[in-house]
């Protein structure tokens, strides 16, 4: 991959625990309609780390968006107690720093692709729980929670609220960084655990980068690698923005 330095190259030698190529991704599979009392729902896989999304929608909005003339889009994330090998606490009065952090990201990532005065004066929650984590949870969070939200838009359509789908393109997430002096995508937990370099990319189906988050966890990298890493990154981004297509026919 053009950009990164020799000891960070993409290498066929190179071989992870797993048996994945350094710019594989692990298995993703996006299973639709998996709740009943949900207008869209989607349990995401990346691998080991399954997410369930879930889209209901309000015809109502927040206080403070009243007389906005536009809806809005917003996400709950939660880690169940039995997702990580160690139980995880319930969150109950105190929301953990952590995932009031994702669930912004993810509200901010489907609000890059909704046309929000199309969507009319309702209030869409695209709630995220994880059912089990292996790293990657926020980046399967925002592509399972795509499929959840145009599923969700789909039968709000359907039932006669709003004219149009409201969406204006796809949005998919996907992790990577240099793990042993190797450039890997897609990090699983060990790998994302004791990355050098740990980043995520948040992008659209017309290639624009709503975010991007990234780390020298243990070293420092150059613009080079930045380089290097990113194109690795749109790479998965483009893999699954079409498996979000096979499964919606968004662009059909």
């Amino acid at each position: 991959m053009g950009g990164l330095d020799t000891a960070n190259n993409l290498s066929a030698h190179f071989q992870r625990k797993d048996g994945r190529a350094p710019d594989e991704l692990r298995k993703v599979s996006l299973t639709r309609n998996v709740m009943k009392n949900a207008l869209g729902s989607c349990l995401c896989e990346f691998g080991d780390t399954r997410v369930l999304c879930a889209a209901t929608i309000d015809e109502s909005l927040p206080a403070w968006r009243k007389n906005a003339h536009a809806g809005w889009v917003t996400a709950e994330y939660a880690m169940l107690p039995a997702s990580t090998g160690q139980r995880t606490k319930r969150e109950y009065n105190g929301r953990k720093g952590r995932s009031m952090e994702i669930e912004r990201l993810i509200g901010r990532s489907l609000r890059a692709v909704c046309n929000l005065r199309a969507l009319g004066e309702c209030c869409v929650t695209v709630d995220c729980d994880v059912l089990q984590a292996d790293g990657g949870t926020r980046t399967a969070s925002i592509t399972g929670a795509w499929v959840a939200l145009h599923d969700a838009l789909c039968a709000w359509v359907d039932a006669g609220k709003i004219r149009r789908l409201p969406l204006t393109g796809q949005v998919a997430a996907v992790s990577f960084g240099i793990v042993d002096g190797q450039a890997l995508l897609d990090l699983n937990y060990p790998e994302d655990s004791h990355a050098e370099v740990d980043m995520n990319l948040v992008a659209t189906d017309d290639g624009n980068i709503v975010e991007l988050q990234g780390t020298g966890e243990r070293i420092c990298f150059s613009r080079q690698q930045l380089d290097g890493l990113l194109d690795l990154g749109q790479a998965g981004i483009e893999q699954l923005i079409a498996l979000q297509n096979d499964v919606t026919h968004f662009r059909s």
